[in-house]
């Protein structure tokens, strides 16, 4: 298996499949490298290179007590880029949390080699409700997370998975077998990890980041998410990126990339082969293909699937 050492010797597992074009997927909590295997088998399949690594302390990457915090992430994500190789015409996918690290990337590094980046179902720019910030998700939703975590962190994930994916008693978005698959890769991270990385999504302030964000950038986010809420996330993120696009899949949970899979992975790939140089295509099944409406924000486009 490939690691890459970074600053403080943590060893992070990463797979890189394909040549030509890097792309660096980054996963959301609580999984690992291995929810994007589709999309980076699609990747690498229209002749780019798809590199997803575990996060340190989830997956297979080492489990170090401390670096949870998103200056020590987002220079794992250096590390893992300069391991690699990837020092040039780069897309950093984030998704959820991982979202997080692409912003940070974008201010603490400069977004040094990046000239495309995608915000999916991300947290950013920032989570928590607070005076400034009214459509946030109570930090009590947090604090009960915590809670839950520490009294039976097995049943907690399942929990957390059905609502991650949208499943209910009515509700079937995917199988129980994908629920199941998710809930054994999440169980692979340390429960400090866990704890930490799941602290540092919920109450890191990623506005300051926003304006770093000087490339082409598509924002996916599901109408139906109720791990990110989509308000103080994707809709706040497309109004401070001066070259955002958001697309908003009506209806649908956090999990898009499984619940939406196949639209999912064709809007990644035309945004990445058009190299965000021209307004994004969409066609409505059924529909003639048709441009988006230029949102109020100058430099900024939404885009509305459903």
């Amino acid at each position: 298996m490939a690691y890459a050492k970074t600053k403080d010797g943590t060893k992070l597992y990463y797979k890189d499949w394909g040549s030509g074009r890097p792309v660096i997927l980054i996963h959301g909590w609580p999984l690992s490298a291995d929810s994007w295997d589709d999309q980076a088998k699609a990747i690498a399949e229209a002749g780019m290179r798809a590199i997803a690594y575990d996060r340190r302390g989830f997956g297979r990457s080492d489990q170090p007590w401390t670096g949870y915090d998103y200056d020590t992430l987002t220079d794992d994500l250096a590390a893992v880029m300069e391991e690699v190789g990837a020092t040039d015409d780069v897309a950093l996918v984030g998704f959820s949390m991982g979202g997080g690290e692409v912003a940070r990337y974008m201010s603490r590094h400069g977004g040094r080699g990046v000239t495309q980046a995608v915000l999916v179902s991300s947290v950013v720019p920032y989570l928590v409700k607070a005076p400034d910030n009214p459509d946030g998700v109570d930090q009590s939703v947090f604090d009960s997370m915590m809670m839950e975590m520490r009294q039976d962190r097995p049943a907690f994930l399942r929990s957390f998975l059905n609502q991650f994916f949208g499943r209910g008693l009515i509700s079937h978005p995917v199988s129980e077998e994908m629920v199941d698959w998710a809930w054994a890769c999440a169980i692979q991270a340390g429960l400090k990890p866990s704890e930490e990385a799941a602290h540092s999504f919920a109450t890191t302030d990623f506005r300051p980041d926003m304006a770093h964000f000087r490339v082409p950038t598509l924002i996916i986010h599901g109408t139906s998410d109720k791990v990110v809420p989509i308000e103080p996330t994707a809709r706040a993120a497309v109004r401070e990126i001066a070259e955002a696009r958001l697309i908003e899949y009506e209806g649908q949970p956090h999990g898009l990339w499984a619940t939406e899979k196949m639209r999912f992975t064709a809007d990644l790939l035309e945004f990445l082969t058009e190299g965000g140089a021209r307004k994004m295509m969409f066609r409505d099944e059924g529909q003639s293909e048709t441009t988006s409406d230029m949102a109020d924000i100058p430099g900024t486009m939404t885009e509305r699937m459903v």
